[in-house]
């Protein structure tokens, strides 16, 4: 019987466990979980560009929106591989409250 069984079957267990292979489980645990905490920062800093319709989406606002926004340089589009698309980090900043108000 393997550990996902004994855990399943509900049975109170008793486990013996040396204190260097409960050092050993909490240093792979807290690196495991080191290495899942950088990724998730480094994929949240990595810019990526949502089309206007996802921008709409994103913000509840329709496309006349994004049109005069642009025209007050308050989220301006840019060109990425020819076709108009918007930074998500400014698109997070209207989000979070952090730009001027139109």
């Amino acid at each position: 019987m393997n550990l996902v069984e004994l855990l399943n079957s509900g049975q109170p267990i008793n486990i013996t466990v040396g204190l260097s292979d409960l050092q050993t489980f909490a240093t792979d645990l807290i690196q495991s979980t080191k290495r899942e905490l950088e990724e998730a920062v480094i994929s949240d800093k990595a810019e990526t560009y949502p089309t206007r319709e996802q921008v709409c989406d994103i913000l509840s606002v329709n496309q006349s929106t994004l049109w005069r926004w642009a025209q007050r340089n308050y989220l301006v589009p840019v060109e990425v591989g020819g076709k108009r698309r918007y930074k998500m980090s400014e698109v997070k900043e209207i989000l979070n409250g952090g730009r001027k108000n139109v």
